[in-house]
């Protein structure tokens, strides 16, 4: 039980990240969302965010595999890449991290036997770009 509430509380504090993120966006503060974006990638997830930018995804898969992150962890870094998506404006980084959001959504149902209804919708979106 200490363990689930420790996990909450540190999925809860991701979700506030994401919402100030969000916020820095919608005031065009962008360096300032991207900096707390790349920091949180780092501290919080213990990726770098260079991986992300890489056209081939073995470093990012060689990364997934050793993260052990649980379920809950990964898919608040699915809401993390997911907020970065714009095919419109910014296509070769959507691209990117896309290709990467695939990977993170196969390892949530192959390894962790988790499906959310929300990520089969994003998958599906992402799919039509790729």
């Amino acid at each position: 039980m200490y363990r689930r509430d420790l996990i909450t509380a540190e999925i809860e504090k991701l979700a506030q990240v994401l919402a100030r993120i969000m916020g820095f966006k919608t005031e065009l503060k962008l360096k300032e969302a991207e900096d707390l974006f790349n920091e949180t990638l780092n501290s919080s997830f213990g990726l770098n965010p260079s991986i992300l930018l890489e056209n081939d995804t073995e470093g990012f898969t060689n990364w997934l595999k050793k993260s052990n992150l649980n379920a809950e962890k990964l898919n608040a870094l699915t809401d993390f890449l997911y907020s970065e998506l714009d095919f419109e404006n910014n296509p070769i980084t959507s691209n990117l991290f896309a290709q990467k959001l695939n990977l993170i959504y196969q390892s949530l149902i192959d390894d962790h036997q988790v499906v959310h209804l929300i990520n089969l919708g994003r998958q599906k979106m992402i799919q039509q770009y790729l």
